[in-house]
């Protein structure tokens, strides 16, 4: 008989805050009705599930440290419209944490390079804020985030005051101008070619797009950097979380479990094997 400690039963949490992000995504903040689930580190994802419609992976964007879950949703289909729609005292169906994290262990007394296209920029939030809790403990760190225009960024107020605070530098890049932009134009790999780094102490976290992060992953590689020091997070229909239905295969990776991150080493070969 399942329970609830079961990682295939939902277990329901409260919708208990709602912000919008952009024109088509919004990030909610959750509670449990009851009982929690387990913590969470930066990087892992959640299932979240609209009741009737269906489930889908969402990274976790919260702080690990704040005691809520927090997700960025976007919605492009059936599942993430319900979710995105989901008002103010709802309640979702939530499973995990499942999947790696960031390691950030492994970043303290090193210089850390955060990038960050589009939506990605929801799956390495949770590093930044735990990074700047403990921002100590690190060397430089600098985050790069891109977006198609300047109303499609997200956190636009957090990234703002970061950029304000200096704890995380902070370059921000869109393809496209719009209105009174007179930030940076250009994809994320512009900035970070003139970035300036010691390669040997660096740590690189990447989420985004495919191609984004790959072009992203050469130039630091390009810089002098070892591809086992540069993690990327990576997408596939993530449907069990638990590596038993296979649909989120990479090559010998369930992602559900060996990912989402994994060390460009092993990530980078994959990556460039067209439809695998």
């Amino acid at each position: 008989m399942a329970t609830a400690a079961d990682p295939m039963v939902p277990t329901p949490y409260r919708v208990r805050g709602r912000t919008a992000e952009t024109r088509d995504s919004v990030t909610l903040s959750l509670v449990p009705v009851d009982s929690a689930l387990p913590a969470f580190v930066p990087g892992q994802f959640m299932m979240l599930a609209a009741a009737g419609v269906g489930e889908v992976a969402i990274s976790i964007s919260g702080d690990p440290a704040g005691g809520r879950l927090e997700h960025t949703v976007r919605a492009v289909g059936a599942v993430s419209r319900a979710l995105h729609d989901a008002p103010v005292g709802s309640v979702l169906g939530v499973r995990g944490p499942f999947g790696t994290g960031w390691d950030l262990g492994s970043c303290i007394g090193r210089d850390v390079v955060i990038v960050a296209g589009g939506v990605g920029l929801a799956a390495v939030r949770s590093a930044v804020l735990a990074i700047r809790s403990a921002h100590a403990d690190y060397h430089r760190v600098v985050l790069v985030a891109g977006a198609r225009s300047p109303d499609e960024f997200l956190y636009r107020g957090e990234l703002n005051a970061w950029a304000a605070d200096g704890i995380v530098g902070v370059e921000v890049t869109v393809d496209q101008p719009r209105g009174d932009w007179d930030g940076a134009v250009g994809f994320v790999t512009e900035p970070l070619g003139r970035l300036s780094l010691d390669p040997g102490r660096t740590t690189a976290l990447l989420c985004g797009p495919e191609p984004m992060m790959r072009f992203a992953a050469r130039v630091l590689i390009g810089k002098g950097m070892a591809a086992s020091d540069i993690r990327v997070s990576l997408e596939r229909n993530m449907q069990c979380g638990t590596a038993l239905c296979g649909h989120c295969q990479l090559g010998e990776l369930l992602l559900c479990r060996d990912g989402p991150v994994v060390d460009y080493a092993v990530a980078g070969p994959l990556l460039h094997v067209r439809e695998l």
